[in-house]
This record gives structure tokens, C-alpha cells and sequence, in this order.
């Protein structure tokens, strides 16, 4: 049986991506043309569907992780080093505003969950986002001959 780590990581997120835009799962909102993924960046994503790569990111993370996480700690993963002319490089977190409201749109769909860890809340894969991205896995890996 094939699962999400059984195949190229890079190809899972294209065809997770891929799934998501075509289902639409989750749509980008109006103003996702015009934002930078956090204050580290210059400028706004190339790529006309960063949305739906970001996503599917978000859920391969979620996916591999299986432990419960935060919109901060997502904001450390997604972040880089902001370029300082005299003083060095400075890590910058990602924007939280983008990953808050990715996650929102995934309880939409229902492919996430609230979850209560400590006195902390975070998200975690539901049964259907599980299903989701393990069938995502098998279509990749038929469709680059991986075999069972």
C-alpha cells in the first residue's frame, strides 16, 4: 500500500496542489495576488498558484509530523532571513495572516481539526485529510510507475 512517504515529496505537494486547485478545496482569497508570504520577502510570489502549493505544503507537513501544530510554529517553518545591509542576515517568520487563514479554509473543507494540546490549541490531519493525501500518493505514484 502506498502512502505519503512513499513517494517524492516535491511530486506529492505539485499533485496535492494540483488536487486541491482542481476540487477547489480550498480558494484563495481576493487578496492573495497581492501579498508577500511574509516580511522577509521583496516581493510577491511568481507563481500563479502559490495559494494552492502553500496548502498542499501545509498538509505534507501536517501528514508527516502527525503531531498537533500551531500557526506559530508554521510561521518558523515557512520563515526566512531578511537581508540587513550593515548587520547581517535576521530570521523573519512567515506571515501568520496567510497560514491562519490556509488553515481556516482546510477546517472548511474539513481535511483539519482543532485540537486541544496543554493549554494550547493545534491542528491536526482529520481521517479525510489522511485519505486525501494518501490517495494523492497513490495517483503519484502510478503515474511514475511506482509499483505497490
Amino acid at each position: 500500500m502506498i502512502r505519503g512517504y512513499d513517494v517524492n515529496q516535491i511530486e506529492l505537494v505539485n499533485e496535492l496542489a494540483r488536487k486541491l486547485e482542481e476540487e477547489k478545496l480550498t480558494p484563495p482569497p481576493d487578496w492573495a495576488m497581492f501579498v508577500k508570504t511574509g516580511s522577509a520577502k521583496d516581493r510577491i510570489p511568481s507563481q500563479d498558484n502559490w495559494w494552492y502549493l502553500r496548502t498542499a505544503s501545509i498538509m505534507r507537513r501536517m501528514y508527516i509530523n502527525k503531531k498537533p501544530i500551531g500557526v506559530n510554529r508554521l510561521r518558523n517553518i515557512y520563515g526566512d532571513k531578511e537581508k540587513n545591509r550593515y548587520s547581517g542576515k535576521h530570521f523573519k517568520p512567515a506571515s501568520g495572516a496567510v497560514i491562519r487563514h490556509i488553515l481556516q479554509e482546510l477546517e472548511k473543507a474539513e481535511l483539519i481539526k482543532k485540537v486541544k494540546i496543554q493549554n494550547h490549541f493545534g491542528r491536526t490531519l482529520t481521517p479525510k485529510g489522511i485519505s486525501f493525501t494518501d490517495n494523492v500518493a497513490r495517483e503519484t505514484a502510478k503515474k511514475y510507475g511506482i509499483s505497490e
